[in-house]
């Protein structure tokens, strides 16, 4: 475990997106300067969606489903035929072909009892593994479990079947009593371990800054199951530059927790978003000391809990935060290329904007640039609050040639005001290498 201090200072604002984004407001009205944060994120490149799916709904006539992360897996055998694979929250997983059309829809678990939590598909990740195959694994906030469920193209009745143990234990919680209070398996990210061939999922808890590694195994019976390795708790409260311990802003008994994390297949690197603090990188393995290598702009900046209004009123900024990132920082997702080069992408939701760094260690994971996804003149909106997000820099036939960047759209337009709306956007990736490219 971590020791609560760290001279690495960090921010968390709160976890319910009205505080952030006033909190958000708040710091960017301080800072307005020629460089403003909020002058920088307009003069980003932009880049359009090719195709969005079809609108979510958060209520009951829709479903009750909220997009929120995607994976995209390929079809070696008919690239044209690869998949999105898409968590709804209670709404369960969507799957999608490359034009943005539904092919399946699997519901989440059903509360075990009349007064538990039901099931809430909240991120997820893809195995390709020659132990395992090839599936897709989701972390469910409402069971604290995990989801597993195997990809077959060719299967009549959809692609995708749930293939989770039955036995599966809950990730963080002792009882139905805990899981019910919902701190809870939230982010995920997935690992094959090259030398040893091994699965793995990483799992992040909810409201709390704990991370949980998971081996995935195959069970006699032909579903797949998963055993907890170890566990790693990030900071709480930090040390800032000017000597002050300082904690992030939250309501009362929630810590800064991580959604957005992936793994760099080709080191074993974790990156991990805590989401009003920044993004960490450590082993995969949970087996180092993590590093902060990028802050929000809210970093180090005080605020005080209003139990009236639910938000958090912000200080007097220090600082000390960084220059790209307005929290939440949320899905991150990895452009991989052959020769090894390569961008780590970070969800900028506080200021609608994506932000790209190298992925290569030795550099640091230098910024380098950032992009908006916005409105196409055919009608398509861009991607405002983004959540999730997922990239694959290989060709996907004849619509992304050059490879595909999914993004979640946290308020997808045109819709009802009052009705909470989401979607997801797909973007040709080489858009977004042009506009990241020094």
């Amino acid at each position: 475990m971590l020791p609560d201090h760290q001279d690495q200072g960090v921010a968390h604002v709160t976890t319910r997106r009205t505080s952030l984004l006033v909190l958000a407001t708040a710091v960017a009205a301080l800072a307005v300067t020629a460089t403003s944060p909020v002058q920088a994120a307009g003069s980003l490149p932009a880049v359009t969606p090719h195709a969005e799916t079809a609108t979510l709904h958060k209520d009951t006539a829709g479903g009750n489903a909220d997009a929120d992360d995607p994976a995209i897996w390929r079809n070696p055998a008919d690239p044209d035929r690869s998949l999105v694979i898409a968590t709804a929250k209670q709404g369960g997983l969507r799957v999608y072909d490359l034009d943005a059309r539904e092919v399946q829809s699997l519901p989440a678990p059903s509360a075990p009892g009349p007064d538990d939590a039901p099931g809430r598909l909240n991120n997820v990740d893809l195995i390709h593994s020659s132990r395992l195959g090839d599936l897709a694994v989701a972390s469910d906030r409402g069971t604290d479990r995990l989801r597993v469920y195997r990809i077959d193209p060719n299967r009549t009745a959809g692609p995708l079947t749930d293939v989770t143990d039955p036995n599966a234990a809950p990730v963080f919680s002792s009882s139905q009593e805990e899981i019910n209070d919902q701190r809870t398996a939230y982010g995920l990210a997935t690992w094959t371990d090259k030398n040893t061939g091994r699965s793995y999922a990483l799992a992040s808890q909810r409201e709390r800054t704990r991370l949980a590694l998971l081996e995935l195994t195959a069970r006699t019976d032909g579903t797949i199951g998963y055993t907890k390795v170890r566990t790693l708790d990030l900071p709480k409260t930090f040390s800032l530059p000017d000597g002050t311990s300082w904690s992030p802003c939250n309501e009362p008994d929630e810590l800064p927790h991580v959604e957005g994390m992936v793994v760099d297949p080709a080191n074993g690197t974790l990156y991990a978003g805590q989401e009003d603090v920044g993004i960490w990188r450590l082993p995969a393995d949970l087996t180092g000391t993590p590093r902060l290598v990028e802050k929000v702009r809210e970093y180090g900046v005080p605020g005080t809990y209003d139990p009236a209004s639910e938000e958090c009123v912000p200080g007097r900024d220090p600082g000390f935060g960084g220059k790209h990132l307005t929290a939440d920082v949320e899905g991150l997702t990895l452009v991989n290329e052959k020769d090894g080069d390569g961008l780590l992408l970070a969800s900028s939701q506080g200021d609608n904007t994506f932000a790209a760094y190298d992925r290569e260690i030795s550099d640091n994971n230098e910024y380098e640039g950032g992009f908006r996804v916005t409105p196409t003149a055919g009608g398509i909106d861009g991607s405002e609050e983004c959540d999730g997000a997922a990239a694959l820099n290989e060709p996907l036939g004849r619509r992304y040639p050059n490879g595909l960047l999914v993004v979640q759209d946290g308020h997808d337009a045109p819709g009802d005001p009052d009705r909470p709306s989401t979607n997801f956007k797909f973007v040709d990736l080489a858009d977004v290498v042009d506009a990241t490219d020094d």
